[in-house]
C-alpha cells in the first residue's frame, strides 16, 4: 500500500465529532485533494500537500510539549512533511514527533487522527493539509532539542492559549476529549 492509499483510508475512517462541522468539510477537502493529485502527499505538489503532526502530551502531569519552530518562530506541535520511507500517516506523525522532541517511546493516542487543520504556506506549495495526532509521552520522558527548533518547553494545559496559536489550542482540546 502506498502512503497516498494509506492517507485515503485514514481519512475515510476519520469520524469528526466537532459541533461546527469544519472537520467534516476538511475531511472531504483532503479526500478531494488526494483524488485530484497523485502527488498530493509530497512537498512538490504545488496545490498543497498533506503533512502529519502530533501533539506530545504528558497526561499524568497535565502538560504538553511544544516546539518554538525555527522558521515560523511560533510555539507549535511537532510535525512536518511525509517522507518516502513512511508507511502511513501514523508512522509519519510518530517519526516527526520523535525526531523533533527527542523523546523515545512515544505512543499515539488510539483511534487515529485527532483533528485536521489546513493552513496557508508560502508559494510554491500554497497549503499544508495537516493530519493531527496526539502522542503520549512515557513516564520520565526527557526531551532533546532538534535543529528544527529554537526551543522545546512543557506547558500546562491552561497555559497553551497564551503562548500558542488557536489551532494548537483546538488540537489540545480535541486530544484531551479522548484521554
Amino acid at each position: 500500500m502506498t502512503l497516498h492509499d494509506d492517507a485515503v483510508l485514514v481519512l475515510k475512517g476519520y469520524a469528526p465529532g466537532d459541533e461546527h462541522g469544519d472537520q467534516a468539510e476538511l475531511r472531504q477537502a483532503y479526500l478531494d485533494h488526494l483524488a485530484q493529485h497523485d502527488d498530493g502527499m509530497w512537498k512538490a505538489c504545488g496545490a498543497g500537500h498533506l503533512t502529519a503532526s502530533a501533539l506530545v502530551i504528558d497526561p499524568e502531569r497535565g502538560k504538553v510539549l511544544l516546539t518554538l519552530h525555527r522558521k515560523l518562530r511560533m510555539w507549535l506541535q511537532m510535525g512536518g512533511h511525509c517522507e518516502p520511507q513512511d508507511v502511513g500517516l501514523e508512522a509519519a506523525a510518530l517519526r516527526e514527533a520523535t525526531e523533533e522532541s527527542g523523546i523515545t517511546g512515544l505512543t499515539l493516542l488510539p483511534g487515529g487522527p485527532v483533528r485536521l487543520d489546513r493552513h496557508p504556506i508560502p508559494a510554491p506549495c500554497n497549503w499544508h493539509l495537516d493530519v493531527q495526532y496526539a502522542a503520549l509521552a512515557p513516564a520520565g520522558a526527557a526531551e532533546r532539542i532538534s535543529e528544527e527548533s529554537l526551543e522545546l518547553r512543557w506547558f500546562d494545559y491552561e497555559d497553551v492559549p497564551g503562548v500558542a496559536d488557536a489551532s494548537v489550542e483546538r488540537l489540545l482540546k480535541a486530544a484531551r476529549s479522548r484521554l
